[in-house]
């Protein structure tokens, strides 16, 4: 097939020698299986800012670290230089939490390179050697559902003790290989001790799996894995292998209104005296 434009640059350098196919598109990208050589990858396309149907909203982009203060000013002020920061980190993120994942033993495509918005990576296939279908395309027995739910609330538990939240996770972006479930699709992802709205993330992503997975094994409808892992890891108590049960021991006591109300009056107290002495000091 005809080389896509954005694909150009890699086969002009070597990286790529053949563009085989389009893969899949989505919201954010178009995949196309390349040919490296002896090797057949996957090369990720980003699409324009404009072209996506999803959006960086801020509640993703949060805490996200950029290479200096000169790049976080453009990015703030919404400038043709910060636009094109922003899209630099949107896409490198996906590539960084490739590689952390990777190495936290996360089952996810191995990462080769990210140059001018193509991301090339390992094709995963099934027991065939063709591309490995989406956990949606596949049919589940009751027996197979609760398998690989197991398996990916483990994963879910590695990608969390390693600091990443998905963000978007669900049936439309998880492959299913030889050995089971892998998590693509990561440009939204989020640092967990650095995104404020991580925890809700996480069970939400959480949530995506048990609503898919109880059509075929309704039990995992009422289960509550993502507030179990949240609240552990916020414990500091979460480990991979952890056991888990899908409940949540809910607090029935009342709230200590008095104490609540005497901690803020202490803040109070506390800024009025910092008030005082820093005008004392001017005086």
């Amino acid at each position: 097939m005809k080389t896509p434009k954005r694909i150009l640059p890699l086969v002009e350098e070597g990286l790529v020698d053949d563009v085989l196919r389009q893969l899949m598109s989505g919201k954010e990208a178009t995949v196309y299986v390349v040919r490296c050589g002896d090797d057949v990858r996957c090369a990720k396309v980003y699409k324009e800012a404009n072209q996506r149907a999803f959006h960086q909203a801020v509640s993703y982009t949060e805490g996200r670290k950029v290479k200096n203060s000169r790049q976080a000013r453009a990015m703030e002020k919404g400038t043709r230089y910060g636009r094109k920061m922003q899209e630099e980190t949107w896409q490198t993120a996906e590539v960084d939490a490739l590689y952390r994942l990777a190495n936290a033993g996360v089952r996810v495509p191995q990462p080769y390179l990210c140059h001018e918005g193509v991301l090339l990576m390992e094709l995963v296939t099934d027991a065939d050697g063709n591309a490995a279908p989406r956990l949606n395309d596949i049919e589940l027995t009751p027996e197979l559902a609760r398998r690989y739910h197991a398996m990916l609330i483990e994963q879910v538990v590695l990608m969390l003790c390693a600091g990443v939240v998905h963000g978007d996770l669900s049936e439309y972006n998880i492959l299913v290989d030889a050995n089971g479930p892998v998590i693509i699709d990561l440009p939204q992802a989020i640092d967990a001790a650095a995104n404020n709205n991580a925890g809700v993330m996480l069970e939400r992503d959480v949530e995506n799996l048990a609503t898919f997975f109880a059509q075929t094994a309704p039990e995992l409808a009422d289960t509550q894995y993502g507030k179990e892992i949240w609240k552990a890891y916020e414990a500091g108590e979460l480990r991979p292998g952890m056991t888990l049960t899908g409940k949540v021991e809910v607090d029935h006591r009342p709230a200590d209104v008095g104490a609540v109300l005497r901690d803020i009056e202490a803040v109070r107290r506390e800024e009025e005296e910092r008030l005082r002495a820093l005008q004392e000091m001017r005086d």
